[in-house]
């Protein structure tokens, strides 16, 4: 096993241990990794997690492998691919907000550390074959200013990875879009034809089709979809349109009643209607005008086609595996960088409405470290996964965190205990192989902050403080859904916690969330 991790969590200390053995090559079995993030994509928008989007690819890639129902993302894009490539909470790589400036604060440099390895460097250094087609996002924006001069440091092909294709931020148009790179260089799109979901997926199988066999490949793809803009062709809306037409609530309901008999919920549970969310109350469907009907239902047929198109991809994927010969040593993981938005279309509360479907059951959206921000899906289909193991729950709490981890242990890859001739701390994450087998992981508790947002979840319990707000408490046990503070009840455990929080924030450097401001230069 690559490393053993312990996490001790006091009231006012906050400590991990690790041990390191270094290993120069994986096993000549070293399976081909694949690992699919889409953006923005709420927790229950797959078919094989209760939603009505027709995902058949992946749901086939679930009923091969497992599903997790307890996964945690860091709450928005940035930081959740910082903390996926380094296997360490966003903080600690300086990307604890967004992209948007350098604060000169360590833990919010605006851009990945280049202290600390990503996961393609360390299986480049592993003998794999690295590429990524998609989304990157963890270099500053003041990068994008002259993409002509070629790689800075902070791209990809600095990174660990051999190819690259895509963006190297949110492309903001998906028949146009910005700041495209190839590799080292500046690239422009003009096929009249273009779709940037279709040409992730085709530069993908290109990859898997030039790539050796015999030499183990990791493949990053990671999705703008369904992030906004609302961009699909009309003939992909049309035939999605039907989906659509009963309305949100009927939507949330029949969702739920999936999710409750494939067991992710128990039956005795309700679905919330999470009413706090709105200034001047939840609309019902039936008290929207026709008007506000149809704009719903366009705006949720052009989601549910952009997710559908990049399933299409993940099939192309499989199929051009199975012509090399290399999907049967394959494990693929699939995921989202966080919870939906909020603002699928132009109206907002119509968009709050989407995002609310996309996220059931539950409360909040992208960007807040309530479960609708921090919840999304984790499929892993493995080599040796026994035919009793395959298309099951897997109820194991978990963090994104734990995907470097999990996939050096595929690889038989030891984390390092120096990189560019220094000490580094091990991973944050640990290995889920053995929770995939059936084993218990070691007790740990997480930690979320994003903006005016933090939280902390120990065993069932999970408490949540926004801006200047008090702390509140939720038994997760009974309350899943974050309804009902009880933080009265509890004061010494709520006090506990808080304080295993801001020794966590110290720890990693955390400003306080008030210190933070959306669109406003953090105080020096």
């Amino acid at each position: 096993m690559y490393k053993t991790i312990f996490w001790t969590v006091a009231v006012m200390a906050f400590q991990i241990t690790t041990t390191v053995v270094v290993a120069e090559k994986p096993s000549k079995d070293a399976p081909h990794i694949v690992l699919v993030l889409f953006d923005d994509m709420g927790f229950s928008d797959l078919g094989c997690y209760g939603g009505e989007i027709r995902t058949p690819h992946i749901d086939a890639l679930a009923a091969e492998g497992l599903r997790f129902t307890q996964f945690k993302n860091a709450g928005r894009c940035c930081p959740s691919r910082a903390a996926l490539l380094s296997g360490r909470h966003q903080h600690a790589v300086g990307l604890g907000f967004m992209t948007y400036s350098d604060e000169q604060l360590p833990g919010y440099r605006g851009q990945l550390t280049d202290s600390i390895p990503t996961i393609a460097e360390l299986l480049k250094q592993a003998d794999y074959g690295t590429y990524l087609a998609g989304k990157w996002h963890v270099t500053l924006d003041s990068n994008l200013k002259d993409l002509e001069a070629g790689p800075n440091g902070s791209w990809p092909v600095n990174r660990g990875f051999d190819q690259s294709y895509g963006s190297l931020t949110g492309p903001k148009n998906y028949w146009k879009p910005k700041y495209m790179i190839r590799s080292g260089e500046r690239i422009t799109e003009k096929d009249a034809d273009y779709y940037f979901t279709t040409a992730l997926s085709d530069q993908s199988v290109d990859y898997i089709e030039e790539h050796d066999p015999k030499k183990p490949m990791f493949l990053y793809l990671a999705h703008y979809a369904p992030h906004t803009p609302l961009q699909a062709p009309e003939d992909r809306i049309e035939a999605c349109r039907k989906l659509y037409e009963p309305g949100y609530d009927a939507l949330r309901e029949a969702r739920f009643a999936r999710l409750q008999q494939l067991g992710f919920f128990q039956q005795d549970l309700s679905l919330p209607t999470h009413a706090q969310q709105y200034k001047g109350g939840r609309p019902s469907w039936d008290s929207l005008s026709s008007e506000q009907q149809e704009n719903w239902i366009i705006n949720k047929a052009t989601y549910a086609a952009m997710v559908e198109i990049a399933d299409d991809g993940i099939g192309a994927l499989v199929t051009a595996l199975k012509q090399r010969g290399m999907y049967d040593n394959t494990v693929f993981l699939f995921l989202s960088d966080n919870g939906s938005a909020p603002t699928q279309g132009d109206d907002k509360r119509l968009g709050m409405l989407g995002g609310e479907l996309s996220n059931t059951p539950f409360r909040s959206y992208k960007a807040d470290t309530y479960y609708g921000g921090i919840r999304s899906p984790l499929i892993v289909r493995a080599p040796g996964l026994s035919p009793k193991q395959r298309g099951q729950l897997c109820q194991v709490p978990s963090h994104i965190t734990d995907i470097l981890p999990t996939c050096l242990d595929w690889a038989k890859v030891d984390y390092p205990d120096a990189f560019n001739g220094e000490a580094i701390p091990g991973p944050d994450g640990v290995s889920l192989v053995p929770a995939m087998a059936g084993a218990d992981l070691p007790s740990r508790a997480f930690f979320f902050q994003h903006g005016r947002s933090r939280s902390i979840i120990s065993e069932n319990w999970k408490a949540v403080r926004v801006g200047n707000s008090t702390w509140t408490l939720y038994d997760l046990n009974k309350d899943p859904f974050e309804t009902i503070d009880i933080a009265s009840e509890h004061p010494e455990r709520l006090a506990q916690m808080s304080a295993s929080w801001q020794a966590w924030a110290v720890a990693n450097h955390v400003l306080k969330p008030e210190q933070k401001k959306k669109g406003k230069k953090l105080k020096k």
